[in-house]
């Protein structure tokens, strides 16, 4: 385990430098978090065991929970997958760069550490100019989950990662906050008829004009799958994207929703217990919510009406309310969940401690 953490930062006429060193450290068998357009990730040479079990270690991630392997020209997807499908091709033209995984079988070339033992690989290709020329300069495909400690809130800065992260892998590249904010669409490519297994940047809409049906294979709360029983997808066996302060959602509509966060703000008050909350700036603005704003630790997520912007601030308000000095984050489920908004609620469900439905 790394005891000096080092942090590349970007922006001042270093980039070439910054990606030629990390890089080094790639083909060497070291780790090196690094930003995506999604969340950060914690690369490593994904056709390296030795290297991509040090992933694992860092992260205190288990040992059955499968790693999306990352390229930057579709020649790598040729070397690492087999059996690509000719609507995936399609997929490939109109999202890639982009937050889409998806799922094929794998070649020997891939080893068992990388996915887990299955006999498929998750595969895409990042839309940030940082992430595609670190692995065009490693010259590998890079195994990069999110760069933060197992079943944490994803990192969306480096300063989340370093947080997480420092002393435990070789490099941080400071590349400033991402632009998504939540993690990519997974789209199992095997079957038939492609299975949705992780809502992300991609929408189920916008996948089903070029492939047609697709079946929806994720829950929004931890799957009951057995300690031994294998999952194709990150994100689905495990308590995920959580606080380390318990957070309570309120689902349903949106003036239900802010009468409980009100009503729930003000019980736990009168138990002395410490409120933060987590909400819209259409639940913040309302009269009910008028002690709570002035009374309860506050992080706003944007407008519910646009749920790209309530997605890129998501995981930095819950790391923001779990600094505060708090017993409990109330956050806020009344939004719309179309488009990314049903990543976002995914996320916010897989994070509860529990769940409230409002009347």
């Amino acid at each position: 385990m790394n005891s000096s953490t080092q942090v590349f930062k970007t922006g001042t006429g270093n980039l070439e430098e910054v990606i030629s060193a990390a890089a080094r450290i790639i083909r060497l068998g070291g780790t090196v978090a690094f930003p995506t357009e999604t969340v950060y990730g914690l690369g490593a040479d994904a056709l390296n065991p030795d290297a991509v079990s040090k992933i694992f270690k860092a992260k205190g991630r288990p040992l059955d929970n499968p790693l999306i392997v990352h390229i930057a020209d579709i020649e790598q997807l040729e070397v690492i997958a087999s059996d690509v499908p000719g609507s995936a091709r399609g997929l490939m033209d109109a999202f890639w760069p982009g937050p889409l995984t998806m799922i094929f079988k794998r070649k020997d070339i891939v080893p068992d550490v990388t996915t887990c033992d299955l006999d498929t690989v998750a595969i895409r290709m990042p839309d940030n100019p940082i992430a595609l020329e670190l692995i065009k300069e490693a010259g590998t495909p890079i195994a990069a989950p999110s760069a933060n400690i197992s079943g944490r809130p994803s990192p969306t800065t480096a300063e989340h990662v370093i947080s997480d992260l420092s002393g435990r892998i070789d490099v941080v590249i400071d590349g400033g906050a991402v632009r998504v904010g939540v993690e990519s669409t997974v789209l199992d490519m095997t079957p038939d008829i492609p299975v949705l297994l992780r809502p992300g940047g991609v929408s189920i809409d916008q996948i089903r004009e070029y492939v047609g049906e697709v079946f929806i294979g994720y829950t929004d709360r931890p799957t009951s799958a057995g300690a031994g029983e294998a999952v194709r997808s990150p994100g689905m066996k495990y308590t995920h994207y959580s606080p380390e302060t318990r957070l309570v959602l309120v689902m349903g509509n949106s003036s239900a929703v802010v009468d409980k966060i009100s009503e729930l703000a003000r019980e736990y008050r009168d138990r002395n217990i410490r409120v933060g909350l987590l909400v819209t700036d259409e639940t913040a603005k309302t009269g009910a919510m008028a002690e709570c704003v002035s009374t309860d630790k506050l992080f706003l997520l944007g407008s519910r009406h646009d749920a790209s912007a309530i997605a890129s601030n998501l995981f930095a308000g819950m790391r923001y309310l779990d600094m505060e000095d708090i017993d409990v984050i109330i956050a806020d489920g009344s939004i719309g969940i179309t488009g990314i908004g049903a990543a976002v609620l995914n996320r916010l469900k897989k994070a509860a401690d529990k769940l409230i439905e409002a009347n």
